[in-house]
Parts: structure tokens; C-alpha cells; sequence
């Protein structure tokens, strides 16, 4: 255990240095493994007395094969090919410029209200979120449609910025995501599951913005007025304009409840609709192709990489002995599944103020499965728990990678304004997790319907 706490807080130094976490992940994996392996035996890494030289060579061959298992396992893993396939097709809707329409047409039916425009960008962010898969990019992209048009109407910068950046965390929980694929695959669990479970928790955590939004200019009706009715017939045309989004959500999500496809095949057929998407708003040329498919290699390399590290590090920390020691506690101290659970989503909030969510997800996964699967706790149940515990860290002080992201794209707005815009989300997020902790059919209703 002691050995696990000092590569854990190497790791923080390493990673906080500067040092790239999927190279941190593998560097402390591998020497901790080492070190592990050596005392199992009574012996010590540095020890270089009668033989011990040829005994430090054979403790760090055994961890470098190790390690070099682990790549080959992830690399040729299948289940991880819907990874590159989500964020190519991510980067083919990001280049057929859909986010302003789709803000246009969620404004139309939402602007006339108070606090319409804002409850438009939060429609506008779970749609683009709904083929896009990615927080970040959602909220960077929605940031540059929807601030003009709400700054140009008189919205308060912290309601605007608030909705974006709170919107933009709904990127990895409504399907496809692939923060949950990573999930799936860390904690070996079926992806399609973790994606029907997603859905009703996203449209609910959808609704309760929406509310936020409303209690918001209710109480100050100045941070949000109402803009000009659209008419109906305008409204049409602007649903018409995003057409393609619906049918790519339908196609994957509907192909993956009626049993058509995997999760895989899935993230394959969604593909080739956002391409033709892209090419029927003559938008696809070869340089935008080019550029999606680079744009996908390096999202792909660097998830790889942390995906990697993660295991190996894994693996480091189970040889250590923590799991086995964590697992004893709790069995001591006679804890429920529901109060390791709540301990574990404890744990996760913490870690939310300083970790980007595929950090989160790679660093804690392999560790939390083992743990709770011998308990009998529903991993995908888990997995929706866990993602919106790590979606509240998207928008948390001190380090809200969404808050800075929306920060980046706009200009005259301090971070301390988003984070005080973020606050009535924050608590939406916060009773939404209340509520899947307490009443899990929340979250296993759809995967039950589809006979999970």
C-alpha cells in the first residue's frame, strides 16, 4: 500500500510538471512494477551485491514485457477501434458547420422565452454533443456561435457563459461518447449498455438546465430577456436545415437498441453518415478530409497512450497490493455497496478539480472495477454515476476545463464570471447524481427495455 501511495504521488508530481500523463502513467507503472516484483522476493531494486545485477535485469525485464503486453493488448484490442471511429465522425459534423444551425433552430423554438436563448444553447449543446462525443469540442464550438447572438440581445455574461460551458459536459454522457467507450473498456462492460443508460439520465440532466436556466432569470429577469417570436414557418425551414443530425443519432443509437449493430459497427455506420452529411452540405473537400483524419490520429494517439498508461499503472498498483489492501477495508469497516460507492464518487469530485475526464476515467477505472465487481455493484449503473460525478469536474474550480475552454473562446469575460454562471448547473448536476445514486432505474430503464 505504501508503495502504491508514493507512485501515486510521483505520478501527481510528474503529471503536474509538466510531463504528458499517458508518458507519466507508463514511466511509474513500469519502474513501480519493477520495484513491486523485487520485493515479492525480499529483495530491493538498487541492491547490487552478489548477483544482483543480473536480479535487477531480470525485475525490470519482467516489468518492461509487461508493459509491452499491455500495448500490444490495447492496440490490437477491437472494442477500441470505436474510439478513432467516433471522433473521425465528430470531426466530420465539427466541418459541416451544423453548430450554427443547430443553435439557430433551438432558438427559434426556445429564444421567445425568458432565458429562451440560453435554454437554446444548452438544445443546441446536447444536440452537437449527441454526434460529437466530446465536451470540450462542444463547448468550444457552441461558445463562438451562441455568445454574439446572446451578447447582442442583452444576456448577462455569467448566464451566457454559464450555459455554454455547463451545456458543453453534456458531451459525455448523452450518446455517442467516448469518454464511455474508454469506460466500457477499462472496466470490461458492454458499451452499448453504458449508451442506452445515458440517454434518459442526459435528457433529464437536459431538462434540469433548462429549469436552472429559468430559476435564474426568474429571480433576476434582466440576465436573460426574452428575444423576438419566430414564426412557425421559419422555425420549419430551420429544423429542416438539421436534418442530418437527427438521422445520424437515430441510425446509431435506434441500430444499437434494435440489435443491427454493435457498438462498433455502430461508430463505423456513423461514420460514413456524417461523411455523406458533410459532402451533401458541400462541405467535405479534400483538405477538411485531410484535416479530420489528422485531427483523428492525434485525438486517437493521445487517448491510446493515456489508455495504456493507465493499465500499466494498473497493474503496478495491483501488484503492490492496493486493491487487495483497499478491498480488506472496506470489508473490516462493514460498508454497504452504496456507501463504497458514495465514497468512490466522493473520491471522483476531488479528483474533478484537478483531472481532465480521460485522465480521470484511465487513472481510476481498472482500480474502482476491481473493487466494486466482487461486490456485485452494476458497472454500467457505475458508469453513468461515475460520468456525471466527472462531468460536475468539467466545471468545478479550480481547474474546469470547460470553463477555460469557453474562456479561450470568448474575450473580455474573467473565469471567475463562467464559474459564478456555472454555480445553478453545478447544483442541477449535483441533484441529478442525488437522484441515479438513489433511484438506479433512473439509469437502467432503457437498457431493462431493450432486455439487458
Amino acid at each position: 500500500m505504501t508503495l502504491s501511495l508514493i507512485g501515486f504521488v510521483v505520478l501527481l508530481l510528474l503529471a503536474f510538471g509538466g510531463v504528458p500523463l499517458g508518458f507519466s502513467l507508463i514511466l511509474v507503472g513500469v519502474a513501480g512494477f519493477a520495484i513491486a516484483r523485487a520485493d515479492m522476493v525480499g529483495q530491493v531494486l538498487i541492491w547490487w551485491g552478489d548477483g544482483g545485477l543480473e536480479y535487477n535485469a531480470r525485475a525490470v525485464n519482467a516489468a518492461v514485457s509487461m508493459a509491452g503486453q499491455q500495448m500490444f493488448d490495447v492496440s490490437t484490442n477491437y472494442g477500441m477501434t470505436v474510439i478513432p471511429l467516433f471522433v473521425l465522425m465528430g470531426a466530420f459534423i465539427h466541418r459541416s458547420q451544423l453548430s450554427q444551425d443547430l443553435y439557430d433552430a433551438a432558438n427559434a423554438f426556445l429564444g421567445h422565452r425568458r432565458g429562451g436563448m440560453a435554454m437554446g444553447t444548452v438544445a443546441a449543446c446536447a444536440g452537437f454533443a449527441a454526434v460529437c462525443g466530446s465536451s470540450i469540442a462542444t463547448a468550444a464550438t457552441i461558445s463562438r456561435v451562441a455568445m454574439p447572438s446572446m451578447r447582442r440581445f442583452g444576456y448577462r455574461d455569467s448566464l451566457s457563459t454559464g450555459s455554454i460551458a455547463a451545456g458543453g459536459t453534456l458531451g459525455i454522457l448523452i450518446p455517442p461518447s467516448v469518454p464511455m467507450v474508454l469506460y466500457g473498456i477499462l472496466a470490461e462492460t458492454d458499451i452499448a449498455d453504458l449508451f442506452m443508460a445515458g440517454i434518459l439520465p442526459g435528457l433529464i440532466l437536459t431538462l434540469m438546465f433548462f429549469f436552472a436556466i429559468g430559476m435564474t432569470t426568474m429571480i433576476d429577469p434582466t440576465a436573460g430577456p426574452r428575444a423576438e417570436p419566430v414564426p412557425m414557418r421559419e422555425r420549419m425551414r430551420l429544423v429542416i436545415k438539421v436534418w442530418g443530425i437527427v438521422v445520424i443519432f437515430v441510425v446509431i443509437i435506434g441500430g444499437i437498441y434494435l440489435g443491427i449493430f454493435t457498438a462498433t459497427e455502430a461508430a463505423g455506420v456513423g461514420v460514413i453518415f456524417a461523411a455523406l452529411f458533410a459532402l451533401l452540405r458541400k462541405r467535405l473537400t479534400w483538405r477538411s478530409l485531410w484535416e479530420s483524419l489528422v485531427e483523428t490520429g492525434i485525438t486517437t494517439g493521445m487517448i491510446f497512450i493515456v489508455a495504456i498508461g493507465a493499465l500499466i499503472f494498473s497493474n503496478f498498483v495491483n501488484l503492490a497490493g492496493m486493491t487487495r489492501t483497499l478491498t480488506d477495508v472496506l470489508a473490516a469497516h462493514e460498508l454497504s455497496n452504496i456507501q463504497v460507492v458514495l465514497c468512490i464518487v466522493a473520491v471522483y469530485l476531488a479528483l474533478g478539480c484537478v483531472f481532465d475526464s480521460i485522465a480521470m476515467l484511465t487513472l481510476t477505472v481498472p482500480v474502482v472495477a476491481a473493487i466494486l465487481k466482487p461486490m456485485g455493484v452494476d458497472m454500467v449503473w457505475f458508469g453513468i454515476v461515475a460520468v456525471i460525478a466527472i462531468e460536475l469536474g468539467l466545471i468545478t474550480p479550480p481547474v474546469g476545463i470547460n470553463v477555460f475552454v469557453v474562456k479561450a473562446a470568448t474575450t473580455g469575460i474573467s473565469v471567475w464570471t463562467i464559474f459564478r454562471g456555472v454555480t445553478p448547473f453545478v447544483v442541477a448536476m449535483l441533484v441529478l447524481l442525488g437522484l441515479v445514486l438513489a433511484f438506479p432505474p433512473i439509469a437502467m430503464l432503457v437498457p431493462t427495455l431493450m432486455g439487458r
